[in-house]
């Protein structure tokens, strides 16, 4: 007997199982890596829309809970994977620039927008319209994390590293019953692998597949990310990953010769030094018709839960959702309309 099951460990998986965690609930986590978006994504923690200069979703508000979120996790398995990464926006003309000056001075973007604009001091960067910069933004090592956590979990036998069968669930009045295991509760956090799960697949999640390029350049020298058309995020040893590209059609999880010719292509008009293509990576977001979380409980089956839809701040929101659906469950507080699953009902 345990008090939860959890489907999938992605950065939703992870957010649950650390809250749980430090809940001292028990728990069996199943994870078949079919899903990779979590383990691909750059892992930039930032709270601003640079395509835009507007404050993503809530994210003023959970930018310091995210942060303290991974940190913890640094000390469970004393381990580090949380770094402060600053970020420049490369500005494309002076209406950039302007856009810029603007958005600095709102007061809920005031505290991470740089008020002045900077000269390129990096000769392997282009940059004629200079830069502006984003202030406490982290680059969070998601793919060590979720390794590490996951050899954490397989020490204390809380790991199963299987495919969840979901015709194999019983569904009693207090819990659940799954391959002998009795749970009080199950949260799926599939990822987009939730299109096959009956009993939640009626929801609007669509997803897109992103696709990074990694390079390797001992000339770029990049101790920032850079925003251009795409992220270019530092990994450490002269490696940079770019990306990430977006495809609402294509759900395969093959990388492709025209993401990488996309991202190439307009890293020519930014990169004015020599690399090397390492390698290539995809992983198909899940995202929302509304680009807002899917978090909530089944109208019918009241033990079976959901937190899923993060798209691509999922390093940020994921920890708040996690902590929020744990509160609906256990505390029976009600989840906020925005993003509560019954808003589809």
């Amino acid at each position: 007997m345990v008090d939860y099951i959890i489907v999938g460990f992605g950065i939703a998986g992870v957010s649950v199982t650390e809250e749980l965690e430090r809940r001292g609930k028990t728990y069996l986590v199943y994870e078949d890596s079919s899903q990779k978006a979590s383990r691909v994504a750059a892992g930039v923690c930032n709270p601003v829309v640079l395509k835009r200069f507007t404050m993503a979703w809530r994210g003023g508000e959970l930018m310091d809970g995210a942060i303290s979120f991974y940190k913890g996790i640094e000390e469970r398995l004393s381990q580090s994977f949380v770094d402060e990464l600053p970020v420049l926006r490369r500005f494309n003309s002076v209406e950039e620039q302007n856009l810029w000056y603007e958005a600095a001075d709102r007061p809920v973007l005031r505290e991470f927008l740089s008020e002045n604009i900077l000269k390129n001091k990096n000769e392997g960067i282009g940059a004629p319209f200079y830069l502006g910069k984003v202030h406490k933004t982290h680059k969070v090592a998601l793919s060590q994390l979720l390794s590490s956590y996951m050899a954490y979990m397989k020490a204390k036998n809380s790991l199963i590293e299987e495919p969840f069968v979901h015709d194999d669930i019983e569904i009693l009045d207090n819990g659940v019953v799954y391959k002998g295991v009795k749970a009080r509760h199950l949260i799926f956090s599939e990822g987009y692998g939730m299109v096959q799960n009956p009993y939640f697949n009626q929801l609007p999640l669509v997803g897109n597949k992103g696709e990074y390029v990694i390079i390797k350049s001992e000339t770029l020298r990049l101790k920032e990310a850079i925003k251009a058309a795409f992220f270019i995020v530092p990994l450490g040893n002269d490696l940079y990953k770019i990306g990430a590209t977006y495809d609402h059609q294509d759900k395969s999880k093959e990388t492709t010769e025209a993401a990488r010719d996309k991202i190439l292509k307009k890293m020519k008009e930014v990169l004015c030094c020599e690399y090397t293509i390492v390698s290539q990576e995809s992983g198909i977001r899940p995202t929302v018709r509304d680009r807002r979380p899917l978090v909530g409980t089944h109208d019918t089956y009241k033990v079976l839960h959901l937190l899923n839809g993060l798209g691509t701040r999922g390093v940020l929101m994921g920890p708040f959702l996690a902590k929020q659906l744990l509160n609906s469950i256990e505390k029976g507080e009600t989840l906020e309309a925005e993003y509560n699953i019954n808003r589809f009902a």
